[in-house]
């Protein structure tokens, strides 16, 4: 994947819109739109860093997390309106900790490790020697989660920006100006092993990285549930524990499956009846307001969620300003957006102060905002099934 930015700035340059693909072939090759749309765009778009701030206005919906925390309603007990569309004011989607756990134990690492790394090259043979001092870096911050979900946290010296969870905090950041690898804060922590997935760069520096001696493996990263499992492996293998990596990728599969199956019996059988969804990515300081399509992780959050994905209904493909005309003709019941995102735009108030036409559809009518963290929401990785739990009852039973 291109290591390309997402703007989180005035001072950033905008990414390059994808094409609209014809609809007719929007749902053929997933896994391939996926990396298509990486390349063009950076993938996830989670930029957590460039914004600050506590949640925005909404309440406070505690979801199922990875740690302790307020035991929550499960799921299929939930109290659900028959007429979903009378659900009025936003919610926010909260996990019940803010930490990734080890959920499976890595064993003892079998190394050198010989691993495929598909670079802008292509496909190049990589031997790994040394994983005491690693970097995992990607956009979403779904790499080093991934690598603490497979109970090796503590091989990590430091962190991008969108790697949030608690035992990663006081990791030094190693990314600057949203999602730009530092060369100099990474040679200093002297990692003897990076895996990337491309979707940070910009590429020279990566390059500057392996000509300084430093082993760089890239990964593919498809932000899906699907892509999570695909992910676990892939990084599983590159730090010599191939058998962590596979029961990771169970691990997060027969979980995320079980929550799925619980969100379908939230969600109308019949898709008339379903929340028509879409995702906003917001930095209303900077002037950015994107409607989240195909290959972003948006479309795959509307899809765990039992939702009509909108922005593949009219042919959104990746991520791009978002229109006047594409929020009418879309005109959701729900907005997604980012904690962070939404702050940044002043609010549910802000916006649709700032953005009229927001409040022309459903969503803006019923100030139906549904926010969550920015580490969190797109990052999918081994908090994939805790993510979906929390977000279905932001949508489905608020309050709850």
């Amino acid at each position: 994947m291109l290591p390309l930015d997402f703007p989180c700035s005035p001072l950033s340059p905008a990414p390059t819109s994808a094409p609209t693909a014809p609809r007719s072939s929007r749902h053929a090759g997933r896994r391939r739109a996926g990396v298509a749309t990486a390349l063009a765009l950076g993938i996830a778009l989670v930029t957590t860093g460039c914004t600050s701030g506590d949640a925005a206005s909404g309440d406070g919906i505690t979801g199922v997390g990875t740690g302790t925390g307020t035991a929550a309603t499960p799921l299929d007990e939930l109290d659900v309106p028959a007429d979903l569309r009378t659900l009025e004011g936003p919610s926010t989607a909260v996990l019940a900790s803010d930490e990734v756990v080890p959920l499976v134990d890595p064993g003892t690492a079998s190394l050198p490790a010989q691993v495929t790394s598909r670079d802008l090259t292509g496909d190049t043979p990589q031997v790994v020697t040394d994983t005491s001092r690693l970097l995992a870096l990607d956009i979403s911050g779904a790499l080093a989660a991934t690598v603490t979900g497979l109970g090796l946290g503590d091989l990590l010296v430091g962190r991008d920006v969108s790697t949030t969870f608690d035992s990663a905090a006081d990791l030094p950041v190693v990314t600057k100006e949203g999602h730009s690898i530092n060369a100099e804060a990474v040679l200093a922590l002297e990692p003897t092993l990076v895996i990337t997935d491309g979707s940070i760069g910009p590429t020279d520096v990566v390059q500057q990285l392996r000509q300084s001696g430093v082993t760089v493996v890239y990964v593919e990263n498809e932000p899906s549930p699907a892509g999570a499992g695909d992910l676990a492996r892939s990084v599983g293998a590159a730090l010599g524990v191939p058998a962590a990596g596979e029961a990771l990728a169970d691990e997060v599969d027969a979980r995320t499956k079980e929550v799925q199956a619980q969100i379908a019996g939230l969600a109308p059988a019949a898709e008339a009846d379903r929340l028509r969804i879409a995702f906003l990515y917001l930095r209303g300081s900077a002037g950015i307001y994107y409607l989240l399509g195909e290959g972003t992780g948006a479309d795959a959050l509307v899809d765990g969620l039992g939702g009509v994905d909108v922005a593949a209904e009219i042919g959104w493909v990746g991520a791009r300003p978002m229109t006047d005309e594409a929020l009418v003709a879309a005109d959701p019941d729900v907005f997604l957006v980012m904690t962070g995102g939404l702050e940044s735009a002043g609010g549910v108030d802000g916006l649709l102060a700032a953005k009229p036409a927001v409040a022309l559809t459903a969503a803006g009518e019923h100030r139906r905002f549904v926010d969550m963290a920015d580490g969190q929401v797109l990052s999918f990785g081994p908090r994939t099934p805790e993510v979906l739990a929390a977000l279905a009852r932001a949508v489905y039973a608020p309050g709850q």
